[in-house]
């Protein structure tokens, strides 16, 4: 028996790090996964590998029709839904809240919140067909502190958690849990990309310089945020909602 048995799922972000690893995992436990990300390439070969229990769809979260598209897709193909995991993200550039374009801001702002919000409005009218299930969403540890150099990142991180707490409110009679996942910094490929934007002649620098911040002294694997989503997704998690869960390696503990 596995922990989402027959369980239908959207994955957001599908092609990348946590969203793959995710995948992988929760086919592993029973589930039928949905995976969507606007990267059509390597979504339709992670579907391939994981056969007849999941399927891809090439969308942009922030664009309202691509969200109620991808949302009946999985109803649609699947039966129903259980489960959004509202991972999609993205970094945006390097660079100080002053040289930050207008551009750059709503791009991050778009992928990041409306996404999110999109995926919410559209997910849980199905949820509560089946008399309730699970909202997962991907914030950071930026969404609970400040970090010079990616504002608009930190801006998005932060406004998802107020998402969460207002759709856990709201959705509460209709039995669906809402909560928040706040990785610290994980071995994929968005570090790579801050790491070599903060410094492109030694991008090992910015990583020392992390690393030293974390009490293990490492990076987080994608693995270690599917198995806290896992969580969140299994009815382990029956009483929680509108909690944010920490997997930072103790970062936030200073």
């Amino acid at each position: 028996m596995g922990r989402l048995d027959e369980k239908v799922v959207i994955i957001t972000g599908a092609a990348g790090g946590i969203g793959s690893a995710a995948a992988q995992l929760f086919v592993s436990e029973g589930a039928k996964v949905l995976l969507v990300d606007v990267a059509e390439a390597p979504l339709h070969d992670l579907a391939s590998r994981l056969g007849e229990r999941a399927a891809s769809l090439a969308a942009d979260v922030s664009n309202p029709l691509d969200a109620e598209r991808y949302v009946n897709e999985a109803v649609t193909r699947f039966g129903g839904l259980d489960v959004l995991f509202a991972n999609a993200g993205t970094a945006g550039a390097v660079r100080s809240l002053l040289d930050t374009t207008p551009e750059d801001f709503d791009r991050v702002l778009g992928v990041n919140v409306r996404g999110v919000w999109l995926g919410i409005k559209y997910a849980a009218p199905k949820l509560a067909e089946r008399k309730g299930g699970s909202i997962i969403i991907t914030s950071s540890v930026a969404g609970l502190i400040g970090a010079r150099g990616i504002g608009p990142y930190v801006a998005s991180k932060h406004a998802v958690v107020g998402l969460c707490k207002t759709a856990a409110l709201e959705l509460a009679p209709a039995n669906i849990r809402v909560n928040a996942i706040h990785p610290g910094p994980i071995e994929n490929r968005m570090m790579r990309s801050l790491e070599q934007q903060a410094n492109p002649s030694d991008p090992s620098v910015i990583k020392g310089m992390y690393q030293a911040m974390i009490p293990f002294g490492y990076y987080g694997k994608n693995e270690d945020i599917a198995k806290l989503a896992l969580f969140l997704a299994s009815d382990d998690s029956s009483y929680c909602t509108g909690a944010s869960f920490v997997a930072d390696g103790g970062l936030l503990a200073h």
